[in-house]
């Protein structure tokens, strides 16, 4: 068994973001192939604790061929994930995570991965694709700020892809329910990117309005934010999944990652399922318009809503590529009796 800490996969993915994003882009491509087996996640709830949660993704990712320094093998594990949103007033992280790699001739476990890095950049990277996917006329290029609804990691991480997925953006807005977050997240941008123009908003709705487009990452429970504020043809990284009214979801032009696993657990889209009895509002998925087969955008103009679950193929894909790095740098802790 090889362990890798925290340490071992900030040294493996930083600075390797074009990595990443193609990491990234051929699971989502494998997936929409047919390259994959991904069972539902599992839920661990606690009773009277609706925000806790811990959730087991275990998944299979075929060859995706692409040329990242991860290799083309084939790769199955698992993520298990703990998310407690009260850790954030403990000064702890919210999330905290391992991921297992198995060999695939004997089943045996040989990797394990600190795996909160892992999830928080494979969920960045994802949203920076279809961001760049997604935008309409005159293109991502043309795109120079995007607005944030949540000052934690995962928004500064879509925020790192962002910078490599939208060339022209230079401006940044930030809303968060406490302020003091919102400002922690604008000093933690202007400190790693000292380009960027970053700007606290005093409203949701100012946050929505100010670009065109607006990730959402927060740890809400439920529904309570429309789409009115957004200008014609936004794009809505909707990653949290929980916080847009079934009204909006069924306003805006609707791309998922899989649409079997993001009409679960009570998202936006699940409850929007429960209202209409249909899933006819999900356009396409992301990978099918990264292969170039997705069906045509609707009329100009509409908001773009990117909802993805968060599959467990694109652990795997980042894994495999820490992996791969560790092992070509000599990093990691092996144990040679863990299984006796």
């Amino acid at each position: 068994m090889l362990v890798l800490t925290h340490d071992d996969v900030v040294a493996a993915l930083d600075g390797a973001e074009a990595a990443v994003l193609d990491a990234v882009r051929g699971a989502y491509q494998a997936h929409a192939a047919g390259r994959t087996v991904v069972p539902h996640s599992v839920f661990l709830r606690f009773p009277g604790r609706d925000r806790d949660r811990i959730i087991g993704l275990p998944a299979y990712l075929g060859s995706t061929g692409t040329d990242t320094g991860a290799g083309s093998d084939e790769v199955a594990g698992m993520k298990w994930i703990a998310s407690f949103p009260g850790n954030v007033d403990r000064g702890v992280p919210r999330a905290s995570a391992v991921v297992v790699l198995n060999r695939l001739d004997t089943g045996q476990p040989e990797v394990l991965l600190e795996g909160s890095v892992i999830s928080a950049r494979r969920t960045g990277a994802s949203a920076a694709l279809a961001a760049r996917e997604l935008a309409g006329q005159p293109g991502a290029d043309a795109v120079t700020g995007a607005s944030f609804v949540g000052g934690g990691v995962i928004n500064f991480e879509v925020l790192r892809y962002l910078r490599h997925t939208l060339a022209g953006l230079r401006e940044v807005t930030v809303y968060d329910l406490d302020p003091a977050r919102a400002e922690d997240f604008a000093a933690r941008c202007t400190g790693q990117w000292p380009d960027l123009v970053v700007e606290c908003a005093r409203s949701v709705d100012e946050t929505m309005a100010r670009h065109p487009v607006i990730s959402v990452a927060t740890t809400a429970a439920r529904p309570y934010l429309n789409l009115d504020a957004c200008a014609q043809g936004a794009v809505v990284l909707h990653v949290s999944l929980r916080d847009l009214t079934v009204d909006a979801v069924l306003s805006a032009d609707n791309v998922v990652d899989d649409a079997d696993h993001v009409c679960r657990e009570q998202t936006s889209l699940h409850l929007a399922e429960q209202v209409v009895g249909h899933r006819g509002f999900i356009r396409a998925g992301i990978g099918d318009i990264l292969l170039g087969n997705g069906p045509a955008a609707p009329e100009p103009g509409r908001v773009t809503v990117f909802s993805p679950f968060g599959l467990g193929v694109l652990d795997l894909a980042l894994a495999r590529l820490v992996r791969s790095v560790a092992q070509r740098d000599g990093r990691g802790v092996p144990v040679p009796n863990f299984l006796g």
